[in-house]
């Protein structure tokens, strides 16, 4: 599999597209982005997503639409800026079928790249039905974060000042979450520039697999449940 790189070069047309905000600009350098952009965050896609669906036999595997585009949806948002200086890949479900399940991402920007693992659309209901698989499966759950609990990769998500009733000894700050998910930051953009960055990804992904189980265990629990308003 070809991975073309994306350069220093690329990222600043991408941030200058941005800043310029016309689509004369834009359609005068539609192409460069394209090759220097769009293409090769579709050779990830293609590439790691063919490696790690395995996990998930129902994660979307077109590079097409695992990419987000460039220009950006206007339509229910205040923020009209025509285009963003951001691109992502979402390895995960079609969020149109499959509400609440996790997925793994990786973005890039001109300023750092971010490679992170969450659940997708969390409400109340389904953070109550994590919280009761952390109790009923502890052991397991220690397993799945362990490999996450390193240096450089963080939880993020907010969480209630109080801890929820029913917390197993030593997990308050993942127990007390109302969204979840790790995420890597660096600001070393020459990664991206050969193939280093997907074998980052991958071993960041292999990180990220156990807990990634887990969550889909507990978005197929909340699936089966059924009505969300039963939950609620």
């Amino acid at each position: 599999m070809i991975y073309d790189g994306i350069s220093r070069d690329s990222l600043f047309l991408l941030a200058d597209n941005k800043f310029r905000n016309s689509k004369t600009h834009y359609e005068s350098i539609k192409q460069d982005l394209k090759q220097g952009i769009t293409v090769p965050m579709r050779q990830i896609a293609a590439q790691i997503g063919s490696e790690f669906s395995y996990l998930d036999d129902l994660m979307v595997t077109d590079p097409v639409k695992m990419v987000s585009r460039i220009r950006r949806d206007t339509r229910f948002t205040k923020d009209k800026s025509l285009y963003r200086d951001n691109m992502w890949i979402m390895f995960m479900r079609d969020k149109k079928v499959w509400r609440g399940y996790p997925a793994f991402w990786f973005e890039i920007s001109p300023t750092f790249y971010s490679i992170g693992v969450g659940i997708y659309g969390t409400d109340a209901a389904q953070m109550r039905i994590f919280r009761e698989h952390i109790r009923n499966n502890t052991k397991d759950f220690k397993k799945a974060v362990k490999p996450c609990e390193k240096d450089d990769i963080f939880l993020y998500g907010d969480s209630y000042k109080r801890v929820p009733d029913g917390c197993p000894a030593g997990l308050e700050h993942y127990y007390s979450a109302k969204s979840f998910g790790f995420i890597k930051y660096s600001e070393n953009l020459e990664d991206l520039e050969s193939e280093k960055i997907l074998d980052i990804i991958r071993e960041t992904y292999k990180d990220y697999s156990k807990i990634f189980t887990f969550l889909l265990d507990v978005a197929n629990d909340y699936t089966a449940r059924g009505d969300i308003n039963e939950l609620s």
